[in-house]
């Protein structure tokens, strides 16, 4: 059975903040293999009134973002220890794909599995679906860095 957090133990475990911070609850963790989290798209978020103002479409960049935020989440909270000071960055995004535009009042379902982990480093495939209909898909990978080393 996998564990779900809220927004209080994500911002403990991610860096974001407000408003670059793209999830707002993680529903299931299956280890580091699996998660899924929730993305509320809002009307109030900056980007709506110039992307664009008579149709507010969230742009990908974005949910490609909350794909790698919500397996950062995943990593870091089952390496605390290892990983604690560190922050998580993009070293590459592929096989990406906009499907279906997601739009203010939408719940976004992002599931990410890891497609293989080597050290400080960890690729992932991300689906995001509103609903049945995926809207985004994508591999990424990313490492951990110490910005104090």
């Amino acid at each position: 059975e996998g564990t779900s957090v809220g927004i209080q133990e994500i911002l403990e475990l991610l860096p974001h903040r407000f408003p670059f911070l793209m999830i707002d609850r993680i529903e299931e963790m299956d280890g580091e293999d699996r998660a899924v989290g929730i993305k509320n798209v809002s009307a109030n978020e900056p980007w709506v009134q110039g992307h664009f103002p008579d149709w507010p479409v969230m742009p990908g960049v974005l949910i490609v973002e909350a794909m790698a935020q919500t397996a950062a989440a995943l990593v870091v909270h089952n390496r605390k220890n290892e990983v604690e000071r560190k922050v998580v960055y993009f070293m590459s995004v592929d096989k990406c794909r906009f499907r279906n535009a997601v739009m203010p009042g939408d719940v976004l379902k992002i599931e990410v599995i890891k497609i293989k982990s080597k050290g400080a480093v960890w690729k992932y495939k991300g689906i995001a679906r509103v609903g049945d209909k995926v809207c985004t898909e994508a591999e990424f990978m990313a490492m951990n860095y110490d910005p104090d080393a």
